[in-house]
């Protein structure tokens, strides 16, 4: 074996490498559950391609019904399609933050999970109505009104992750992972409600999963928060309670409907979102009524109140809920970072 090469005077030190940056590379663990609940999801990890396909005949329903549930899972995917791209850029600043390492092997897992559910939208889709969402010619008003309105929600799904892409590296920990929170309580309390709801297998199963998983995210976004929120400064805390005000706003076109604050969308849109759900309902998807909707944000946004109210944050006032608490004026699209 050759001799080692010592230069006289001793080794010559590494340059410093400037940061933010992945390098260099360390394995630190401070939070034990968070490091099990990444070794949970590898255990829970499920294929979409797995559920029962062949029972999703596009004869069993009308056309009506399959452009309803068409629609539907458009405007889920509005939200579970930019999870991979939301998580997978969290991701890497977990990385050039210096993380530890179960921070990022949980971001990690809910990034392969968002892809999965991505999955669900898409197959769904491409089974009841090929070309689905936007790549098909509509021939009836009813498909002329749903396919406008999946364009004016993609505009607004990219004046999103324009909002996100900028702010990702501008908030803290504690202000990002309140959105995330926010986001991963409302998913899981919309499938819950969905699992339940439908009376399709295919459905009851996909959703039942997804459900798991968002649980466990929360899980995730809870763990972390409760080592970050400790020592939150005021301008922090008031920068939470208009991110769970933007959360509301955002995340009420899939949990309920679409208020004022954020979305740019025409006149006829809600008329015919409305329409379109009742279609989506009719076909036996799972779809809760307006009261019912109304019911759930207002129990998932209890839940998320007793939980900030715990370290001193303010809760905003949900005016549509009838839920009393702080006034948040105006959100700017940048001031939305929920991800479902």
């Amino acid at each position: 074996m050759a001799d080692l090469s010592i230069p006289e005077g001793g080794f010559w030190p590494a340059p410093e490498i400037p940061q933010p940056n992945i390098y260099p590379m360390e394995w630190r663990v401070e939070t034990g559950k968070l490091a099990a609940i990444y070794e949970k999801s590898k255990r829970t990890v499920w294929n979409p391609a797995d559920l029962p396909w062949d029972g999703l005949d596009p004869g069993d329903f009308t056309a009506e019904q399959r452009l309803g549930i068409m629609y539907w899972f458009s405007v889920l995917a509005n939200f579970d399609a930019s999870g991979p791209a939301v998580f997978a850029r969290a991701t890497i600043q977990a990385f050039e933050k210096h993380e530890e390492d179960p921070v990022r092997k949980c971001f990690f897992s809910i990034t392969r999970d968002e892809m999965n559910h991505e999955e669900c939208c898409q197959r769904t889709i491409a089974r009841l109505w090929p070309g689905g969402p936007l790549d098909w010619t509509p021939s009836t008003d009813l498909e002329r009104a749903a396919h406008n309105n999946i364009g004016w929600l993609y505009h607004n799904g990219g004046r999103y992750w324009t909002g996100y892409s900028g702010a990702v590296g501008k908030y803290s920990l504690p202000v990002l992972f309140t959105s995330f929170m926010m986001g991963e309580m409302a998913a899981s309390t919309l499938f819950r409600g969905m699992a339940t709801g439908t009376d399709h297998p295919v459905f009851s199963e996909m959703f039942h999963r997804i459900g798991r998983d968002e649980s466990r995210h929360l899980q995730i976004c809870m763990t972390i928060l409760e080592n970050e929120w400790p020592g939150l400064t005021d301008d922090t805390r008031s920068l939470i309670t208009r991110q769970l005000r933007a959360g509301f706003v955002f995340l009420s076109m899939i949990l309920w409907e679409p208020p004022g604050g954020f979305w740019e969308l025409p006149p006829y849109f809600l008329h015919n979102h409305r329409v379109l759900m009742d279609h989506a309902r009719d076909a036996g998807l799972g779809v809760l009524s307006y009261e019912e909707q109304a019911e759930n944000w207002r129990v998932a946004m209890a839940r998320i109140r007793a939980i900030v109210e715990r370290w001193g944050i303010e809760f905003p006032a949900i005016p549509e809920l009838d839920i009393e608490g702080v006034e948040v004026d105006f959100l700017d699209p940048e001031d939305i970072i929920p991800v479902f």
